[in-house]
């Protein structure tokens, strides 16, 4: 976080009046109504938003719940009205009433992000954002038939990878690694792209990407946003030239099996194809989506693993069983998936602790009434992780590394690293798929140790360690 940026005399002179009267509007409006949930609008213009992104997001929260309220609290962030519905009873209500209470939304940085220059930009969400997941949704990207594919593709990858970039070394920075990788297998299962220089280019793209998604939406050079920004636009770029690649090769007989593909030449009930650029914003969407939830679970996975040796001896004995039972060579498949529980149970636990999604964004589409509050038309509503993932009357000792929560299944809306209800997030087995296979091949072939104890993480929504995560290892 550049303190510079958020220094008060630079913030003031750029937020325009437009975006005053708007915030002046929205919140001050509300504050007339009566039973408006507990919270404070925070400062002027720019709320709490500061506090927000400046700090862990699970302390906020954290302080809040205490401070006003176990169930709902109210604050003002990106220039808008938010209620914060915590717990268990708040996801459940979120997940219950969507489409008919709220609608998706997304900060105008995401927005900036992740839509072309065809795409207005604004404080609601439009129908395009929402076609685009019922369109992924609707396709045979994440059915049973197509992970058994993936597996096969995404046990290659993790294959060629270690070979190429941890064996003969000593010591390696895991966190650039896992992002190659994840980057690449998202790359070729979605992009079509397998050319190692661009999927370099796509990992570094989607890293700076992940440092701008909740930062003030202004394009100041050597901000966080004005390098995500740049870094979308590149590789939005980056997919169009694909694009104009795939069109001159489909007339020639070359098969293509990637998603890009399917969404150039998939064609409406009217036989129109939708325009190249608005193909460009979606499937970058859904490949940055399936590079960053994964790629920030398996940089913690490796560093727990390094901490705890005895955690990664009951991991090696479960991964060793199902390689007993498979030919030299043989890939593994959704089957093999299935037996690893503890290891599964591993990767949840470490989800918990570190939540590669924190919270996610809506918009409250009319008024309504929760805990007897009255939660305005307009305002945004988020729906936060941490409100149960290190509460102790769900987690007893929160703070414990302990993979025996899972064993049994705990009851909807306590742990939900990949979201719930009607938006639980489509690709979860496909994020379970890859993340299980790159621990597979990880302790079949290594064990390791922490260099850099307690690295140190960025404060933002997504906690990426700054300085990277050291491991040495050994061939086992």
């Amino acid at each position: 976080m550049e303190p510079l940026f958020f220094s008060l005399s630079l913030f003031l002179p750029i937020v325009s009046f437009a975006f005053i009267f708007h915030l002046y509007t929205s919140i001050s409006k509300p504050q007339n109504k009566t039973n408006l949930p507990p919270g404070s609008f925070g400062w002027p213009l720019i709320g709490e938003t500061y506090q927000f992104l400046s700090q862990d997001p699970q302390i906020f929260i954290k302080d809040r719940i205490t401070k006003y309220s176990s169930k709902i609290f109210k604050t003002s962030l990106f220039g808008d009205p938010v209620v914060v519905l915590c717990g268990p009873s708040g996801h459940k209500f979120i997940s219950a009433n969507e489409g008919k209470l709220m609608t998706i939304w997304r900060p105008v940085s995401m927005q900036k992000l992740f839509r072309g220059s065809y795409q207005k930009v604004s404080s609601s969400t439009t129908i395009s954002s929402q076609s685009g997941a019922r369109l992924i949704r609707s396709s045979a990207l994440f059915k049973p038939e197509a992970l058994a594919a993936f597996a096969e593709v995404m046990d290659s990858m993790a294959k060629s990878h270690f070979e190429e970039h941890w064996i003969g070394k000593s010591e390696v920075e895991v966190c650039g690694l896992v992002q190659l990788l994840i980057a690449g297998v998202a790359a070729k299962l979605f992009v079509g792209l397998e050319d190692p220089q661009r999927v370099a280019n796509i990992a570094r793209f989607f890293d700076l990407i992940s440092q701008g998604l909740h930062a003030f939406p202004y394009s100041i050079p050597g901000t966080s946003f004005a390098r995500a920004k740049k870094a979308s636009d590149a590789m939005r770029n980056e997919i169009l030239m694909v694009i104009k690649q795939k069109k001159t090769a489909m007339p020639q007989g070359e098969k293509l099996h990637d998603y890009l593909s399917y969404m150039i030449f998939r064609g409406d009930h009217s036989g129109r194809f939708m325009p190249e650029n608005e193909v460009a914003d979606k499937v970058m969407g859904l490949a940055f989506a399936a590079f960053s939830s994964p790629s920030l679970a398996l940089m913690y996975l490796m560093k727990y693993l390094g901490e705890k040796p005895q955690v990664y001896e009951e991991i090696r004995a479960e991964q060793m069983e199902i390689l007993k039972s498979k030919r030299h060579g043989e890939p593994l498949n959704w089957d093999d998936i299935s037996k690893m529980k503890y290891s599964w149970n591993v990767l949840l636990e470490v989800m918990r602790l570190v939540p590669p999604l924190q919270g996610t964004f809506r918009e409250a589409t009319t008024n309504f009434t929760y805990e007897s509050y009255t939660i305005p038309k307009g305002w945004k509503i988020y729906w936060t992780v941490s409100s149960t993932n290190k509460d102790p009357e769900f987690f007893p000792e929160p703070d414990k590394f302990d993979p025996a929560r899972f064993e049994s299944e705990l009851p909807p809306f306590l742990n939900v690293p990949f979201g719930g209800g009607r938006r639980v997030c489509p690709g979860k087995d496909y994020a379970r798929l890859l993340m299980l296979i790159y621990l597979h091949h990880a302790v079949r072939l290594f064990k390791w140790e922490l260099i850099n104890f307690n690295p140190k993480v960025a404060e933002s929504m997504n906690p990426i360690p700054v300085e990277g995560v050291w491991l040495r290892f050994n061939l086992v």
